[in-house]
């Protein structure tokens, strides 16, 4: 199929979702001025997630990206439940008392969390009261643990991933009297999902990464250039020090099993997730889960079988690596993506590419065609291409879809090839999968003169 440069919109614009923050939020002016978000799916349906919230009781915002695998179920769970989880592990311990006494007493809960959703991003309605108690038990255990002490966002945001992770395990190890609760329940567990999510406060950018989606930040350098600093590491086969962290968990007999074909046990990319039991649980628990189970559990061969060397679980962890970033005022914004962008696009191209639309320059700048020879209709190409994409009433307004249409229809030029684009996404369903990934982006602008004033107070 041919798509006209409407429809080609349509499809990227589809799921783009943009929040200002608002000016004086009447505690205390954000260092964010705003975010950008969308999503590209290529499975059907789409197994990424994303996330942003403002947290009401605490100070920051939450932000973050999840990337599910086989299956969207734990995505979806994790998407929706994780910021509860972390901003639970923030609150002050006063604070946690006031929620469970009204809870005890049936008064209307303090909010935690501002939630900032597309209309596509569902909850699922089914699951929120077991959700809710889960999330209940977690906070009345932090009220018996109290040590006094203001809890560490470092510490907060490992503590969550790790209960939430915990949590997702019991849920699906006790079951539900409702069979279609029970169903999801072992779904979201035996599917799995990573997580990349950022906490700003102020100056201080937290980053809690579970797995191969990523956080980058873009600088903007003296001259003007655009420069990228990661905030996070992938966890798989490419990063040594993960696999040698994997070997040191289990015995020397297993050390040529462990990572075969650049993949957990042969079989995961990711060397961390949440969910995907078949990696933690031991053989009896997930034959005893699996036959007491419902039959479409039994009907699934993913579930029955059981990875190959399987000695010694838990072979997988959902627990965080956490980067601590003081903002500077020449930092001015963060991407969080999951592996699909970062599978197309190198970090110094994103950085160049958010950088450019977000200052506007990107019009001016002089063509630069690399080391290629090109002749006077290329280049009138070239140019034509550029005027129109000025003029264009279709100038992205989001830098996440700005980014995404690079990400799908760049040429060996370095711009947007529209019939590249057209054709990516015109493949039918089946097809699309194997040219790439879904893909899903978060644009967090910051407001330099904030940063700049935290810099002086100090």
């Amino acid at each position: 199929f041919y798509l006209t440069p409407s429809q080609v919109n349509s499809i990227l614009k589809a799921n783009e979702y943009s929040f200002k923050v608002p000016e004086f939020d009447g505690k205390n002016v954000s260092s964010v001025l705003g975010f950008d978000s969308n999503q590209l799916p290529a499975n059907a349906p789409i197994e990424d997630r994303r996330s942003a919230a403002t947290c009401l009781q605490t100070r920051g915002m939450l932000l973050g990206v999840f990337d599910g695998h086989a299956g969207c179920a734990c995505a979806q769970a994790v998407s929706e439940r994780l910021f509860y989880y972390i901003a639970v592990s923030l609150l002050p311990h006063e604070t946690l008392l006031e929620i469970e006494n009204a809870v005890e007493s049936g008064r209307a809960l303090l909010p935690i969390l501002q939630w900032h959703k597309h209309p596509n991003d569902y909850f699922s309605k089914e699951a929120s009261k077991l959700y809710f108690n889960s999330l209940r038990t977690y906070w009345q255990e932090l009220i018996d643990l109290n040590s006094g002490e203001t809890t560490d966002v470092r510490e907060a945001l490992i503590n969550a991933f790790k209960r939430l992770d915990n949590d997702i395990s019991l849920e699906a190890q006790v079951g539900d009297p409702n069979s279609f609760l029970n169903y999801l329940v072992l779904r979201v567990a035996f599917s799995g999902a990573t997580a990349c999510v950022a906490h700003v406060d102020g100056v201080d950018l937290h980053v809690a990464n579970t797995g191969d989606s990523r956080a980058m930040l873009g600088v903007q350098e003296e001259d003007g250039s655009w420069s990228a600093v990661n905030l996070s590491y992938d966890h798989n086969a490419q990063n040594e020090r993960e696999v040698e962290r994997v070997k040191m968990e289990h015995p020397k007999s297993e050390e040529k099993s462990l990572v075969k074909q650049d993949r957990l046990l042969g079989l995961l990319m990711p060397f961390r997730a949440f969910g995907d039991v078949k990696f933690k649980w031991s053989i009896e628990l997930q034959k005893r889960v699996v036959e007491s189970g419902p039959d479409q559990l039994n009907d699934n061969e993913y579930t029955k079988f059981i990875p190959p060397n399987y000695h010694t679980p838990p072979y997988l962890t959902a627990e965080p690596e956490v980067i601590h970033h003081r903002l500077r005022p020449q930092d001015k914004f963060l991407v969080l993506a999951t592996d699909g962008l970062w599978e197309t696009m190198h970090r110094q191209d994103v950085a160049r590419i958010v950088g450019e639309y977000l200052t506007g320059v990107h019009h001016q700048q002089p063509i630069a065609v690399g080391g290629y020879k090109v002749t006077l209709g290329q280049m009138h190409g070239l140019l034509t291409e550029r005027r129109a994409r000025i003029s264009s009433v279709f100038e992205d307004q989001n830098a996440a879809t700005h980014l995404i249409r690079h990400a799908v229809g760049n040429n060996e030029f370095g711009t947007v090839d529209h019939e590249r684009l057209s054709k990516m996404l015109s493949l039918p369903e089946e097809l699309a999968r194997m040219y790439r990934d879904d893909i899903t982006i978060i644009v967090v602008q910051f407001n330099s003169h904030v940063i700049g004033a935290y810099q002086d107070e100090e």
